[in-house]
């Protein structure tokens, strides 16, 4: 997976050889899905293990859980690891009213897990579609 800098307030991309991590930032609505839908999907093409965390989004509507269970639905059906990193109670219920537990296996950050890191980190990179 080739890697270049970026510089969008709303998702950051860490590849350090293991697992990718893309963390998001902000509302999670339909017109920052149409923003980082391509850029998740050539994330889940080309990941072995694809970590989403979300413990960065102030905000998340049914398009928003769309996305998400596409790129999860898409990662688990090509083999690939799949995580989702949610620790904000208003989410999980979603998650839970909409029936996507299993599909999206929520879960809380672990010991080895980095906070989500903000959109201004230095040293932020993304794949190349």
């Amino acid at each position: 997976m080739q890697l270049i800098p970026r510089h969008d307030p709303h998702l950051v991309v860490h590849s350090t050889g293991g697992p990718t991590v893309a963390a998001l930032h902000g509302e999670l609505d339909l017109v920052l899905v149409r923003h980082l839908r391509p850029e998740l999907d050539a994330l889940v093409r080309e990941s072995e293990a694809l970590t989403v965390d979300i413990r960065g989004l102030t905000f998340c509507d049914a398009t928003g859980l769309g996305l998400l269970a596409h790129c999860a639905g898409r990662v688990q059906a090509r083999g690939a690891r799949w995580r989702l990193i949610c620790d904000q109670p208003w989410i999980l219920r979603l998650i839970r009213l909409t029936a996507l537990g299993e599909l999206l296996r929520p879960e809380a950050a672990g010991p080895g897990d980095q906070p989500a890191a903000g959109p201004s980190e230095p040293g932020v990179t993304s794949p190349v579609s």
